[in-house]
C-alpha cells in the first residue's frame, strides 16, 4: 500500500484547507501579535501529508507565529500522496514569489532513493529556509500481542519465526526503514504490514491486529498514557526526557538504527534573497519564542533553527546518507 505520509495522529479530522487558529496565541509578544491584523495576499503553506501529521503540526504552528511576525495570513494546505512527492512538487512548480511555502520533513531526501523517477531535485528545487524541529523515533508495542518490554518482544518474536506482524505507515517512511534496519540487526523475522498513513496503524496497534511498529516521538508521548501500549525503546544516542525511564535501543540490543528526523521550511527555487530573509528571520523569532519551546518540548519536539545554507547543508549531506541506508536495507517504495 502506498503511504500518505510519515505521520498522521490517530482520529485527525482536520479540513484540507484550514485558516491557522489559535495555536500559538499568546506565546508571541504583544507587538508581534497587533501585526496579526494586517491584510494582505495569504502565505500558503503546502504540507504533503495528511493533517493531524507531525509535519502538518509543524506547519501550524509554526505558521500561527510567522502570521504574527509578518503581518499576513497563513493557511495550510494538505497535498497528501506519494509518500509526499505530490505536495512536494506542487511547491517546486510554483512561482518564487514568498506566497507558496513547503514544510517537509526527512523524507525529502529519501525519496530520491526509493522512487524510480522523483519530479523535483530535493537541492536545486527548493530554497530553503529555515529547518524548524526534529524529534526522535520510537519502538511501540502493543503489550498484549508483542510484550511489555523489548526483551519480551524478542523473545516471542524469535520463538515463533514469522507469525507476528508489525505496521508502518507505508513503503519507503522512516518507520518502515527502521524497522527493517532493526530486523536485520537482531535477526527478526517479522511480516510488514503498511498503511496509508499513520492513521490506521496506529488504530490496529492499539487493538492488537500487529505486534508493534516504530514511531516519532510526538505521538508516543500520547500513546504511552495507553495501557494498551508500551514504548520501550528510543532509537536515539540517550534517553529522552519526556520518555523518562524508556531506554534506548542502543543500550538493550547494541542496534544502531537512526531515525532522528527534521521538518524544514521551503520556497520555490529562485525566491529573491530580501524575502528569504525575512522569511527567515520570521521563522527564527516563532522557534526562539521560549513558552513555545516549553510547549513543543513536551509534546516531543526539539527546536532548531538556523540559516537558509544551515538548512541547504543539511538537505544535501541527507540525500548520500539516506541513499546508503536505503541500499543497505534493500527497500523501494515501488
Amino acid at each position: 500500500m502506498r503511504t500518505d505520509g510519515p505521520d498522521t495522529a490517530p482520529g485527525a479530522a482536520i479540513p484540507r484547507r484550514l485558516a491557522l487558529t489559535g495555536a500559538l496565541a499568546g506565546l508571541l509578544p504583544a507587538a508581534a501579535r497587533a501585526q496579526g491584523a494586517a491584510g494582505g495576499r495569504p502565505i500558503t503553506i503546502i504540507v504533503p501529508y495528511t493533517p493531524g501529521a507531525p509535519p502538518d503540526s509543524v506547519a501550524r504552528v509554526v505558521g500561527e507565529g510567522m502570521a504574527r511576525q509578518l503581518g499576513r495570513p497563513v493557511v495550510v494546505e494538505n497535498r497528501p500522496g506519494a509518500s509526499g512527492n505530490i505536495g512536494t512538487e506542487a511547491v517546486a512548480r510554483a512561482a518564487p514569489d514568498g506566497n507558496t511555502l513547503l514544510v517537509q520533513a526527512t523524507t525529502l531526501a529519501m525519496n530520491v532513493s526509493l522512487f524510480r523517477n522523483v519530479p523535483y531535485d530535493p537541492v536545486a528545487s527548493f530554497t530553503p529556509i529555515a529547518t524548524l524541529m526534529e524529534n526522535e523515533g520510537t519502538l511501540v508495542l502493543n503489550a498484549a500481542v508483542g510484550g511489555r518490554s523489548l526483551e519480551e518482544f524478542l523473545s516471542r518474536v524469535r520463538a515463533r519465526p514469522g507469525a507476528l506482524n508489525y505496521a508502518s505507515p507505508g513503503v519507503g517512511t522512516p518507520h518502515h526503514l527502521a524497522m527493517e534496519m532493526f530486523r536485520r540487526q537482531a535477526r527478526l523475522d517479522l511480516n510488514h504490514v503498511p498503511y496509508r498513513g499513520l492513521a490506521g496503524a496506529v488504530t490496529d496497534l492499539m487493538a492488537g491486529h500487529v505486534a508493534g511498529m516504530f514511531i516519532h516521538t510526538p505521538p508516543a508521548v500520547e500513546l504511552q498514557k495507553d495501557e494498551r501500549v508500551k514504548v520501550v525503546a528510543v532509537t536515539g544516542p540517550s534517553r529522552l526526557p519526556y520518555l523518562p525511564g524508556v531506554p534506548t535501543l542502543q543500550e538493550q540490543t547494541g542496534a544502531d538504527v537512526p531515525m532522528r528526523s527534521w521538518y524544514a521550511l521551503f520556497a520555490p527555487a529562485g525566491l529573491a534573497p530580501d524575502t528569504t530573509a525575512r522569511l527567515n528571520a520570521a521563522a527564527n523569532a516563532v522557534l526562539a519564542n521560549a513558552d513555545a519551546v516549553r510547549t513543543l518540548a513536551a509534546q516531543g519536539y526539539d527546536m532548531v533553527g538556523g540559516s537558509p545554507e544551515d538548512l541547504r547543508k543539511r538537505v544535501a549531506e541527507a540525500v548520500p546518507q539516506w541513499a546508503a541506508i536505503v541500499r543497505e536495507a534493500g527497500i523501494s517504495a515501488e
